[in-house]
């Protein structure tokens, strides 16, 4: 950023300078147009073709709001001052002008007041007229009035028309509320309440999510949902103060990580942004337009194939560029930056919707000069110029979740796995070759005579039938299930089947089914694991042994085992076929209590978190027993290495692949970040601050299924979720956030997410008793499941069904 760094991003065009001030004032852009007042009372048409202007005479006062029509043949534009509303026909216009004519307009209205803001509607037949606290829609063709909508309490600011709704208006006032209306009936259909302290000053209707945009004279933006049944509920609130600070910072910190801090602090100094402080210049959302454009960065150049949708920001200060799928800003624009421009601070503005080879005009005037400005902004090299100083701190190796190279010799893994293996002892080396002095009899085991011995305690007696019929039982039902997991399919949205655990109400903390999609496991705040079948209909085994409420719960890659974690600060590792646990790794050993623990690389280790650190745990898991020695367990796990999150008091969640070998393993804190740890190399390899606004309480992987196969790309995606704030999607190859869920309510639980085995779906719990279903590509929910009686604080999907 900055004129003298790269000057390419932003070219003034044109610039025309006038006799009054012409601030506060609707200005328009078409695709190669530009409208705005000269002298007050003419209007201007500048061709960015042939780089000349139209001077067209028809109002007598002031013009105060110009629009151009959706379609290019002909090309529309509306002008409006106090006395009159007009609508030209440039190709007639320019035709006249040529052959030596005076053009004249349409006039469509007559006295209608204080004109703020005009709109053409998708057909260009209507034209909705926004004139003190009422909106006319008027014909394009003829002096009619169509409709008269009254309802605002101060005039209104915007008005847009729905492109797929006939006859529905959307407006915004400075009373602070936006309303719908039906325009061909005159009713109000719904009306929002009070948004902010300030004016609504802007208003996009975005056609492609299906969603309206509004923003306010506080550099604050709102984004509702349009779909019918979502009750016009908002999706997402965006602080462009903060937003813009945050991205100074990361800005700053890279800058002064790579070398470049001079660069980055001017930037932060030029708009009025500390590095740790606070926004002091006012950022009114002037204007608001969507528009499609392709980045490629230094590290994703084969993944770039589509254009992304962003939202354009128009302020008095500079543009802003807002990603529509995460909510984020992407790049930011400041006037002051670039010693070329005539205009540092503008009062007027507006942009073209469409970009071509990622540019857009962007027309503003001055607000405290005679001075009018068209500027050609390549917002293709300034998402790539920002992006490409922060992202991932200069660090240009992608990451990826399936193992791409072999194991290190210095690898905790390596390690790990070295001790899981039994090294033949010395005394059985040379057998053959050695003869030594022995008894007669040499057997291993000698049955013992019995006269001496004590009589045989029941204790010890196991009950060798019922662990050979559930063995088998377990094995028959997993063979049985060998069908695939639909991939174009529907979510599952129908009820099936209720079930309450226990007798008085308990809270069920965590449920993660097993890889064969045959058994749900249950953690309970009783201190209980229950293990059902699928159907819901059989509980086939309870675990009991902690002391307080189950954290976590997951199961092993072979579905044998069940590892449990509680808030007694204790780990136990369970036999599906058992009763007692397998192994317990007790409080001597953890500080703090135990959290989300797991199976990793294909169950040869255990990870978990505690504290400000996690664990890895190298696990030989056996359930024979020694004849002789049947009390004492032949299962083994020892500590192989601890690995501390920097900065952060506690680690909040933790990830990792289990179904395949993966060395990534993904944490998150209480300080809000989100570390990257590659356990091949064993140490931190990136880290993502500030994620979320709160804590991160859940990280999601996309880990498929043995039912489904997908692109192995799929399996770089993951999720994180923190109390109110939504869920974010991640591509762990760029370290980017790519996609942002809103629309479930979890402001008072932390409440789970769970990713489709298609991974086409994402389902969410909600502290309002409902669960949600989002598709991967929509920022907003498509289902809503309901049903219970509390708060959804935990969901699953089903690996071989859709369930």
């Amino acid at each position: 950023p900055g004129g003298s760094r790269n000057p390419d991003v932003v070219c003034e065009k044109q610039l025309f300078k006038s006799r009054l001030s012409e601030t506060l004032v609707q200005l328009a852009c078409s695709h190669r147009h530009c409208a705005f007042p000269l002298n007050r009372n003419e209007l201007c048409i500048w061709n960015a073709a042939t780089a000349q202007s139209l001077r067209l005479s028809g109002h007598d006062y002031s013009i105060s709001a110009l629009s151009f029509g959706s379609k290019i043949n002909p090309l529309l534009v509306c002008s409006a001052s106090r006395e009159h509303v007009i609508v030209w026909n440039l190709d007639e216009c320019t035709w006249k002008v040529q052959e030596g004519l005076t053009p004249r307009g349409t006039v469509i209205g007559t006295l209608l007041g204080m004109v703020l803001h005009v709109r053409f509607s998708p057909d260009d037949q209507q034209v909705a007229v926004c004139a003190g606290n009422q909106i006319y829609v008027l014909s394009a063709k003829n002096e009619d009035i169509l409709a008269e909508l009254d309802g605002h309490l101060a005039p209104v600011t915007a008005a847009e028309f729905c492109p797929w709704e006939k006859s529905m208006l959307i407006s915004v006032s400075e009373d602070r509320t936006f309303k719908v209306w039906d325009y061909s009936t005159g009713k109000l259909i719904y009306q929002s309440g009070v948004l902010t302290a300030v004016p609504l000053l802007s208003l996009l209707i975005d056609e492609e999510n299906k969603q309206i945009v509004t923003g306010c004279a506080e550099g604050q933006l709102w984004v509702f949902s349009l779909i019918s049944d979502h009750n016009y509920r908002c999706i997402a609130r965006i602080n462009l103060k903060k937003e813009q600070e945050r991205f100074c910072n990361k800005m700053w910190k890279s800058g002064r990580a790579i070398g470049e801090g001079q660069n980055a602090s001017k930037l932060c100094k030029t708009n009025n942004v500390k590095p740790e402080g606070s926004v002091e210049t006012s950022l009114p959302v002037l204007v608001i337009e969507h528009c499609d454009f392709l980045v490629c960065l230094h590290n994703e150049e084969n993944m770039c194939s589509t254009p992304t949708s962003y939202f354009l920001i128009g302020s008095s200060t500079g543009l802003l560029i807002i990603n529509s799928a995460n909510f984020e800003l992407e790049a930011f624009l400041s006037y002051k930056d670039y010693s070329d421009l005539s205009i540092k601070f503008a009062g007027s503005c507006a942009l073209t919707r469409k970009t071509v080879n990622g540019k857009v005009f962007c027309l503003i005037t001055s607000m405290f000069e005679n001075v009018t400005a068209v500027l050609e902004v390549d917002l293709a090299a300034l998402v790539r110029t920002q992006q490409s100083e922060f992202l991932l701190c200069g660090n240009e190796n992608s990451l990826f979740v399936t193992a791409r190279c072999s194991l290190l010799p210095n690898s905790p893994l390596c390690k790990g796995l070295k001790k899981n293996v039994k090294e033949p002892s010395s005394k059985t080396l040379g057998v053959k070759s050695m003869v030594k002095d022995q008894p007669l009899v040499f057997h291993n085991k000698i049955k013992s005579s019995g006269y001496t011995a004590a009589p045989r305690m029941t204790m010890f007696s196991p009950n060798n039938n019922l662990k050979k019929n559930k063995a088998s039982k377990w094995k028959t039902n997993y063979k049985c299930k060998n069908k695939e997991y639909p991939l174009d399919g529907y979510p599952p949205v129908k009820y099936k089947k209720e079930i309450s655990v226990t007798c008085k109400p308990t809270p069920i903390c965590c449920i993660q089914y097993s890889g064969d999609g045959e058994m749900l496991a249950c953690g309970l705040a009783d201190k209980t694991v229950l293990i059902l079948n699928s159907n819901l209909t059989n509980t086939c085994n309870v675990f009991s042994g902690h002391d307080g409420a189950i954290n976590s719960v997951g199961w092993s890659h072979d579905k044998k085992w069940l590892v449990s974690a509680s808030e007694d600060r204790t780990l136990r590792v369970w036999s599906v076929c058992g009763k007692v646990p397998a192994v317990i790794l007790g409080k001597e050993i953890f500080h703090k209590r135990v959290r989300f623990a797991q199976f990793y690389f294909l169950d040869k280790f255990i990870l978990l978190c505690c504290g400000a650190e996690f664990h890895l745990i190298s696990s030989h898991l056996d359930t024979a027993k020694d004849d002789l020695k049947r009390y004492k367990q032949r299962s083994v796990c020892k500590l192989v290495q601890k690995f501390p999150m920097a900065s952060t008091m506690e680690i909040t969640s933790l990830s990792a692949v289990n179904d395949f070998y993966s060395y990534i393993v993904l944490t998150a804190g209480s300080n809000r970040a989100l570390e990257v740890f590659d356990l091949n190399a064993g140490c931190s390899t990136a880290v993502i601050p500030e994620v979320h606004t709160r804590s991160v309480h859940q990280i999601c992987q996309n880990k498929g299924s043995p039912f489904s196969t997908q692109q192995p790309e799929a399996y770089n995606l993951f999720m994180t979720t923190a109390a109110g704030d939504g869920i974010k999607l991640w591509d762990l190859r760029t370290l980017r956030c790519v996609r942002r869920f809103e629309g479930h309510s979890s402001h008072c639980y932390p409440c789970g997410i769970a990713v489709s085995p298609c991974g086409r779906f994402i389902a969410s719990g909600s502290d309002d008793k409902h669960a949600y279903i989002y598709e991967m590509r929509s920022s907003t929910f498509s289902h809503k499941l309901g049903g219970h009686k509390e708060s959804v604080v935990d969901v699953t999907f089903s690996p071989s069904s859709p369930q």
